[in-house]
């Protein structure tokens, strides 16, 4: 199952490692079809207030602001209690792991964390050089989440295979950072959910993937979901 999971990250270097050593002159084609590809909105129905009920909540409204913000920061260091930094200086970037998780060697990955007695469960990064000087000289998020979902679709282990979320951040010394969240039906491992965050620096694609399984029956836990999100936001240039 290890070696199964690990062959995802393996897959999407791979695409990423061909793409960005396209030639600039060369044309990358583009389905003339919209992909379908489903971006996660983060807009949710507002139920309108009765006037006594708006009333008792402005009534409230310090209160909750006083007591909010403690209990977020309270949440915050609750997760961050179960992560524990990593940093490669060698190869320049850094993260934040589950503690509870053993790095193991594996050809291929530049650092690759294995959940105990679920191997399937990873993160992993691999460097790889490139002639890119930015990400955004090879494409938009988008483009590289259309990419990435074609790829996963022509391998004749998926089933299934669906974008959930698209987004940039800026990293350490405004370092785009791209981030991707989707997930996988595969014929290897069943339902996955996969995030994934790359950037480029120094000429040098940093790619990450954490790889959860997500079945039915045992769906992705919201709190070990919040942990993951908390590794794939932490992943950053260390120079």
């Amino acid at each position: 199952m290890a070696f199964k999971s690990f062959s995802t990250l393996s897959h999407t270097t791979t695409l990423f490692h061909k793409l960005t050593h396209a030639s600039p002159s060369s044309p990358i084609s583009i389905p003339n079809s919209t992909s379908s590809i489903y971006i996660q909105n983060s807009h949710k129905h507002t139920p309108c207030l009765s006037k006594r009920k708006l009333n008792l909540t402005l009534l409230l409204s310090p209160f909750l602001w006083s007591v909010l913000p403690n209990t977020l920061l309270l949440a915050q260091e609750l997760l961050t209690a179960d992560l524990q930094r990593y940093t490669d200086s060698k190869e320049g970037f850094t993260l934040l792991t589950p503690s509870s998780w053993t790095k193991v060697d594996k050809a291929g990955a530049t650092a690759l964390f294995q959940e105990p007695n679920m191997g399937s469960n990873n993160i992993g990064v691999v460097v790889n050089p490139v002639r890119l000087s930015t990400l955004p000289d090879f494409g938009t998020p988008q483009f590289v989440a259309d990419k990435l979902l074609q790829a996963e679709r022509r391998k004749e282990s998926t089933n299934e295979a669906e974008v959930i979320a698209v987004e940039e951040r800026s990293g350490k010394g405004g370092l785009q950072v791209y981030e991707f969240e989707y997930k996988i039906d595969s014929t290897r491992g069943g339902m996955k959910r996969i995030f994934t965050a790359a950037f480029v620096a120094s000429r040098k694609l940093y790619l990450l993937n954490i790889v959860h399984s997500d079945n039915p029956e045992s769906p992705l836990d919201p709190d070990k979901r919040m942990m993951l999100e908390q590794v794939l936001h932490s992943f950053d240039s260390s120079s």
